[in-house]
This record gives structure tokens, sequence and C-alpha cells, in this order.
């Protein structure tokens, strides 16, 4: 089995976080959003992975290009590295990593992360997932039949017809058919505002007789901006806590309160203070009078007399509330 992971996005959403780190390589619970997407995926299939294309774009560079390959490598497959240099669409982006869709084929776009206990039936033709949402206005779902096929794909309907939300994940059999389809998008300019979509490819297979189903996650996780990244952090921490070393060894913890789920990078250090919950506290941060819940400080940086909540912060930060004197009298209210 091969896999794809579009990932080309500057994350624009996600700014100040992504104008130095692409935002797929931004820490959730320790580690890159995608490394964590590729190994919740891998963990699925029964098959062997034989490569893994991470399809970006080239301003993200040299640096990010080798660790990309190293995640792949340390998952027992090759890494491949495929440009999208202009945003042309998720066919666009997953035909730019045309060499790769042969066989049976995974894809996923690198925002989305998932809990799920299923397994990929390599037998059917191409597998969807889906989430039930409460509304499904603002997604493309899928539309069933009596036979528990995809029968349409509906974009942001605004009549209900189906509340099983796409979440960016699919599986299909044949990648040299998906090939052909997305080309065939390309040949014939078959856009949808201004871009080639993987839905339509998906719509013209469905009409010639690919049989599409469709499979449930527990959980759909989103990092497409700052709020939903530090919530997904949090839950990925309440997931994980009993499964992964989330405290490094080398971590100095003195005189301080660890509130669980947290996670505590490799040397790092807090000092007289309160964390957590759902708090990653990235390589060589430095903590020190302050108290800190549902937050993410990225590594190398410094915070000191502080009092944080639902917050993130970027790389080699430096962060310091200044001690007020305060006279306060009685029945007062200070906030």
């Amino acid at each position: 089995m091969n896999i794809i992971i579009p990932m080309a996005g500057m994350g624009k959403r996600m700014r100040p976080h992504t104008l130095t780190t692409a935002k797929p390589l931004l820490p959730v619970a320790g580690k890159p959003i995608v490394q964590r997407l590729v190994e919740d995926i891998v963990a699925t299939s029964n098959e062997k992975v034989e490569e893994i294309a991470f399809v970006i774009s080239p301003a993200f560079g040299r640096e990010v290009e080798d660790h990309l390959c190293s995640v792949a490598e340390t998952l027992g497959a090759k890494g491949k590295i495929c440009y999208q240099e202009t945003p042309l669409g998720t066919a666009h982006a997953i035909l730019c990593a045309a060499d790769t869709l042969s066989g049976n084929v995974f894809i996923a776009f690198a925002d989305t992360l998932f809990k799920a206990t299923f397994s990929i039936d390599t037998h059917k033709d191409a597998i969807v997932w889906t989430q039930k949402v409460e509304d499904p206005t603002a997604f493309g779902v899928v539309k069933m039949n009596a036979a528990g096929e995809i029968e349409a794909f509906v974009e942001k309907p605004k009549e209900f017809v189906s509340n099983l939300a796409i979440i960016g994940v699919y599986y299909f059999r044949d990648g040299e058919r998906l090939k052909k389809e997305l080309q065939r998008l390309i040949d014939n300019d078959i856009k949808l505002k201004g871009e080639y979509q993987l839905t339509d490819a998906m719509e013209h297979m469905l009409r010639n007789d690919v049989k599409f189903y469709t499979g449930q996650v527990e959980e759909w996780l989103d990092c497409g901006n700052k709020d939903a990244t530090v919530y997904t952090n949090g839950r990925i921490l309440d997931i994980k806590q009993n499964k992964e070393q989330l405290i490094d060894p080398s971590a100095v913890i003195t005189n301080s309160v660890i509130i669980p789920p947290c996670y505590i990078g490799k040397g790092a250090m807090v000092t007289n203070s309160v964390i957590g919950p759902f708090v990653s506290l990235e390589k060589g941060v430095s903590v020190e009078d302050s108290r800190i819940s549902n937050s993410i400080i990225q590594s190398d940086s410094v915070v000191k007399n502080a009092c944080i909540d639902n917050s993130m912060f970027g790389k080699s930060v430096t962060y310091i509330e200044k001690a007020d004197e305060l006279s306060i009298g009685d029945f007062s209210t200070h906030i």
C-alpha cells in the first residue's frame, strides 16, 4: 500500500505560527501533526506500507523535506517528496504524486487527525471516511443508498441529504484508475471555483461502476486554526496518556504540580508552577512561577510569572508577566 499526504497549503489561518513552520509540522502532544496522522494510518493497514508521498510547497525547504522522509523511514516506508508549486485544488495536489498512484492507495489531507479503531478493507473499490455532524451545510457530505453504498457526493447541501461529512481521508483499491480520473479533470479543464476537485473525479468514477463505501471515525479532530489545534492537542493527550510516555525522563520538575494529561518534552524545566491539564511543553521549554492549562508552548520558549489558558506559543518565545505591587482594600474586585 502507498500513502499520499497532500500538505502544500501555507496555513494562513494558523498565522503567525506558520510563518516559520509548515502547519503539518506544528506539534500536537509532542509530535508534528503529520507524523501523528501517518502513524494512525499505518496502524489501520493490514498491508505493508511501501511508500509515503508528501505533497508540499517548494517553499517549505530542505529541513522540512528531510524531517518528513525520516517520519516515513521510522514507519518502515520509503519517504518521497512531491511538489505542488501552485495551489490548484485537491485533485491537482494528489496528481502531483502521480508516480505513487499505483495499487492500493490511502490519501489523507494533513490538517486532520482522527480517533478510530477501523481496519482498511482492501477488497472494496473505494472508501471515504466520514463523521456525523450536527450542521452538514458547512461540509461536503455523502448520500447513501439502501445497500450501504455511496450514491452521491454533495458539497455544502442547503437542504438535508445526509449528516455524514467527508473528513479528507480516502482509500482507493486501484491507484492507476484514480490517476486517470484526476488527469481527465486537468485535460478537460474541469474546475469548481477555479480549482480541480477530488470530488469531481469521484463523481465520475461513481457513474462508471466504481463502488464507494463509507467508513466512520469515532472522532474527527481539526487543526485548521489556533483554537482547534489547542483543542486537538488536549484530545490527543487524553487519548494517548496511557499509551505513550508523555513526560520525558530528562525534564526537570521542581516544586511544581503536573495535572495530567500533559506532555513535557526533553530538557524542559518547570519550577514553582502548576501545569495542566491538557498542556504540551515542547523540548527545552522553561516555565517558572506560572500556571498553565489547555495550551501548547513550543520548543525553547521561556514563561515566567504568567497565568495562561487556551493559548499557543511559537518557538523560542520569551513571555514574562511583570509582577504588580498591589494594595487592595476590602470588598474590591480586580480583573
